[in-house]
């Protein structure tokens, strides 16, 4: 198996036969799915989504994939093929259309409906292209076929890239449930017949490559559902991902069910619900969904609220409810469903929502207790299954953590791919497929691109490092007024103290010290300002230290006079 060295270079020009693969997103991590293709001077771009941040990277909103690779070539792409629609799939979309608003968006009805929405905020009309399983377009040299595939979201598509390369096939996110609920089959007949022809490179989704056997049927969650329904006394709330249509259909049907009236709430929640009911994935029966303004006229067991916030996402609506900031206020009795998998890294954040939901009296439903949510991707006999029928030459694990990376490589191994023929990148390592094989050629700049507000990408690693400090340790500064022809203080030091527990009257021990080492620094003819500063920083940074055990951000301030 090949990986990635930390000391690639750039990769050499792009050979006329070869087909280039370079992921600039959701390779080592669960996120930010985006790959570029390219063949012949031109560019293909399979999905561009977005990666939620975590805990140490505070302040930011959404971390984007890093388009420098690909920046000075926006007029080579061809267009940018979205395999469903949810947001780690094409929530990047519209910050790279603001480079370039003209790039042909090719996809399925739902999953060009929810980025026409989106889309719409950022006031940018895109060009789009319908398409369906079966289809087969013509993208510049790229000829596409799409196959369906079983997701937690309808109309998701894998798609089949043919060059004079060789063909390539990309899973986008899929599992192979054999009962689903809108009876659309993970197509493993096209599959096999793209097997016949030679699927020469398979990136496959690695999620569940760790979890054995099968993902369970979603039907399975229905009666596990009415029995929580059916239990309930007050107020049923349910956190869901805004776009796990499947999920949101099993709840309408189970208050349809049970006598309840359902409330969407928040803004992304409403949206998309409301483009499913009128586009006919989401079966609503008449009078079930109403305006949350009118819960108040319902009794308590005759309401459900239908929110996001399923992951811990600190403005999400569960979130703000938990921590007593949002106009619904959890009450003693009330029932709270997380109808969602845990994604890799947020575990903190929502057993933290979790213990503040019960704290006000409510009764928490999730996956840890209860089969309130099946997977969206395949477990490792499906994977296993999927590579004995498309029997790749090449196999490159895609969308997942080192650790399931690895896990799906060894999937792939077990089927007959040869070890020398499985790639193992990570974003940025460019793998080129030439003369029938896969390998490593080099690596292009990747790094996470962080929105910060209306700020994008002015926010880097050193920014979230202060960010982080000031918020573990909080922050002391130091003003004093300095003679710039004596370099003698002619005011202060004044010390004040935010956040770091540290009371303002206990700097009267470090003073003299202060005061000492700058009259000393003056004596040896050292009056500029910033190596001023720098003497203070180094003296209180290390009093701080020594007397409390605390590293907070020290801010010196001299003015000269």
């Amino acid at each position: 198996m090949s990986h990635p060295h930390p000391e690639l270079g750039p990769p050499s020009p792009l050979p006329a036969n070869g087909l280039r693969v370079t992921p600039l997103g959701g390779l080592g991590e669960i996120g930010r799915n985006m790959t570029v293709f390219e063949y012949g001077g031109r560019l293909l771009i399979v999905d561009c989504g977005v990666l939620f941040p975590e805990e140490e990277q505070p302040g930011i909103d959404l971390i984007l994939p890093d388009f420098t690779s690909i920046r000075d070539r926006l007029d080579d792409i061809e267009g940018i093929v979205l395999t469903h629609g949810h947001e780690d799939h094409i929530g990047g979309v519209p910050f790279l259309l603001r480079e370039k608003p003209d790039i042909p968006l090719i996809g399925s009805k739902l999953t060009l409906a929810f980025i026409e929405a989106k889309l719409q905020e950022h006031r940018i009309r895109p060009y789009t292209l319908e398409v369906t399983e079966g289809h087969r377009e013509r993208i510049g040299p790229f000829d596409c076929e799409f196959v369906a595939v079983n997701h937690s979201i309808p109309d998701a598509l894998a798609v089949a890239i043919r060059t004079p390369a060789g063909m390539v096939v990309h899973t986008g996110d899929f599992k192979m449930d054999q009962l689903p609920l809108d009876n659309r089959l993970t197509d493993l007949h096209a599959f096999a017949r793209l097997s016949e022809e030679g699927i020469d490179l398979l990136l496959s989704d690695s999620t569940n490559a760790e979890v054995p056997g099968f993902v369970p049927p979603e039907r399975d969650i229905s009666n596990v559902l009415r029995q929580v329904f059916a239990g309930a006394r007050k107020r049923i709330i349910v956190a869901s991902f805004a776009s796990h249509i499947h999920r949101i259909q099993q709840i309408l049907d189970a208050a349809h069910e049970y006598g309840r009236r359902v409330a969407f709430v928040g803004r992304s929640m409403v949206r998309n619900m409301g483009i499913a009911r009128d586009l006919g994935y989401l079966r609503v029966p008449p009078g079930l969904v109403v305006d949350v303004k009118t819960l108040d006229d319902l009794p308590d067991s005759e309401v459900v609220l239908v929110c996001t916030g399923s992951q811990g996402e600190p403005m999400a609506a569960l979130s703000r409810m938990a921590n007593r900031d949002h106009q619904i206020r959890i009450v003693q009795g009330d029932t709270v469903i997380l109808a969602s998998s845990l994604i890799p890294g947020n575990e903190n954040a929502v057993y933290r929502v979790i213990n503040g939901l019960t704290r006000w009296g409510a009764n928490v439903v999730h996956k840890g207790n209860a089969k309130v949510h099946v997977s969206g991707h395949a477990s490792a006999g499906e994977l296993l299954y999927f590579y004995n029928i498309c029997r790749p030459k090449n196999l490159m694990p895609v969308h997942g953590e080192w650790r399931h990376l690895r896990a799906n490589a060894e999937l792939g191994a077990l089927t007959g791919v040869p070890h020398d023929r499985i790639v193992i990148a990570e974003d940025g390592v460019v793998v080129d497929l030439i003369d029938g094989r896969a390998k490593i050629s080099g690596k292009v700049q990747a790094g996470y691109v962080y929105v910060d507000g209306l700020s994008v990408g002015d926010v880097g690693e050193p920014a979230l490092k202060d960010r982080k400090i000031l918020g573990d340790e909080g922050i002391i500064s130091v003003f004093m007024v300095l003679d710039s022809s004596t370099g003698k203080i002619t005011g202060g030091p004044h010390i004040q103290a935010r956040g770091s527990g540290i009371e303002d009257d206990a700097f009267t021990a470090v003073l003299p010290k202060i005061v000492d080492v700058l009259e000393r620094s003056a004596q040896d003819g050292v009056v500029e300002a910033h190596q001023m500063q720098q003497l203070v920083r180094r003296t209180l940074g290390k009093w701080v230290s020594d007397t409390y055990r605390r590293r907070p951000m020290i801010l010196p301030v001299v003015v000269e006079v």
